[in-house]
């Protein structure tokens, strides 16, 4: 019945939706008013202020940011978005979340990342499905019942990485057909986007690609090789003359700090169409990984200066899913906000942490989350008291190699296993480094 009263609510909105070009100005205000009654449970009742304050200040760069989207995107395109993410991923998938997690006693994620196949037409340098068996894969019907088990669940949102999941379009459009009611994301190296595909994305409305980008044609052809960056700035030409949304993913390491931090790189990504850019730094990940490209503490911290910085300059949405630890509260894998599902169906608990006790082709989702090393991080969370060292690789190694020796999880890397210890141990003297800029910045961002 809860349900139902709330799909009768959102069509009453979808259709104050059309009005919105009228007067955005006005019905931005009204549509807003809308979604806090479906709140019910006010789970989102401190974003609304600031959303409040964006739409009533024409001089608040979100302002900007807001009215951009509703006047550059398809209309269809941003009727679907905002149905599908802003109601059925937010309002009522959280309100479902939340009761599945205290009802099954495990997280529930917000996301699911997964990956339909390990193949790719690149090799990059640093690539965190490196290690996979490129062969692998998973069929639509599987992924078809991953997303209908996650919905089950109060999950909306799922993000498609890889190998290049692009190589699975068809199968990807036809997923997205089949689950309107969901968004869909994909990490992408762009070189796939062409004029056809582009025209299939703006009919299913609910497919969003992020292109990997690694600052200018210098520093993306480094790791991803001669000729990458220009089919990547092509594709985003294609996107854009079709109001679509997209936006960019950046890994950041040592050698491409200044670049991806600077004011021209934004600048540049936001004339292209770019509506978000999401942020992560180089994980040393992998056989043979390269330790010269983790970034020393002064990067790091320049990036979590720089960020916030364009975020109070710039009309884009970012994420650095390292530095931003203070605004989730800490890691978010494990399920907790996300989780990974590699091409060979291994259940992991971040892209990144290639360890798992159980297969999605033998186990149900919900018997995954309640595995143990999905157990562990859901003890374990948060992994530090300063949330600005949230990861349990990268800054609390001795975390990880804790709860897969507790958990006996299993490398899930098919071509050289990776020992738990030979891994954190990689991650060790960076750690300790960093713990000394973070703190410095806890203390400023509690004093």
């Amino acid at each position: 019945m809860k349900k139902t009263k709330y799909l009768i609510e959102s069509a009453i909105l979808k259709q104050g939706l059309s009005y919105i070009r009228n007067n955005p100005e006005k019905n931005l205000i009204k549509i807003l008013n809308w979604v806090e009654k479906l709140d019910k449970d006010k789970l989102y009742a401190a974003s609304y202020k600031g959303v409040r304050e964006a739409l009533e200040g024409p001089e608040n760069i979100w302002n900007k940011y807001i009215m951009d989207i509703v006047t550059g995107l398809d209309k269809k395109v941003l009727e679907k978005l905002f149905v599908n993410f802003v109601l059925n991923s937010g309002v009522l998938g959280t309100a479902l979340r939340e009761e599945n997690k205290i009802k099954y006693d495990c997280n529930i994620p917000w996301a699911i990342l997964m990956d339909p196949t390990s193949a790719c037409n690149l090799k990059c340098t640093g690539c965190w499905a490196a290690e996979y068996d490129k062969s692998a894969s998973m069929d639509i019907e599987l992924l078809d019942s991953i997303i209908s088990q996650g919905k089950e669940l109060g999950t909306y949102f799922y993000i498609y990485s890889g190998g290049e999941p692009l190589v699975r379009r068809d199968d990807i459009i036809k997923l997205c057909k089949k689950h309107d009611d969901c968004i869909f994301l994909s990490f992408t190296n762009g070189t796939l986007i062409d004029e056809e595909f582009a025209d299939k994305i703006k009919e299913v409305a609910n497919f969003i690609p992020a292109i990997s980008i690694e600052g200018f044609e210098d520093t993306t052809d480094l790791r991803r090789g001669n000729g990458t960056y220009a089919k990547a700035v092509h594709a985003m030409d294609i996107l854009k003359s079709r109001g679509l949304p997209f936006g960019f993913s950046t890994c950041y390491h040592n050698k491409n700090v200044e670049t991806v931090g600077s004011e021209e790189y934004i600048d540049f990504m936001l004339e292209k169409g770019a509506r978000f850019g999401w942020f992560f730094t180089y994980m040393p990940v992998g056989h043979g990984a390269v330790l010269d490209l983790l970034t020393t503490p002064e990067q790091r911290e320049f990036m979590y200066h720089r960020i916030r910085e364009f975020r109070s300059t710039k009309p884009l949405f970012t994420l650095d899913f390292w530095n931003d630890g203070d605004y989730v509260d800490g890691c978010i894998a494990g399920g907790r906000n996300y989780l990974h599902i590699n091409a060979n169906g291994d259940v992991e608990p971040c892209a990144f942490i290639h360890y798992s006790n159980v297969n999605i082709k033998d186990v149900t989702l919900l018997e995954a989350l309640h595995s143990p090393i999905f157990m562990e991080y859901k003890k374990n969370q948060p992994f530090n008291h300063n949330h600005y060292r949230p990861c349990p690789l990268l800054d609390n190694p001795h975390k990880l190699s804790m709860m897969v020796h507790n958990s006996g999880a299993k490398s899930t890397e098919m071509l050289h296993p990776e020992d738990v210890d030979e891994l954190t141990a990689k991650c060790k003297d960076i750690s300790e480094k960093w713990a000394v800029n973070a703190e410095k910045l806890w203390e400023e961002k509690n004093s």
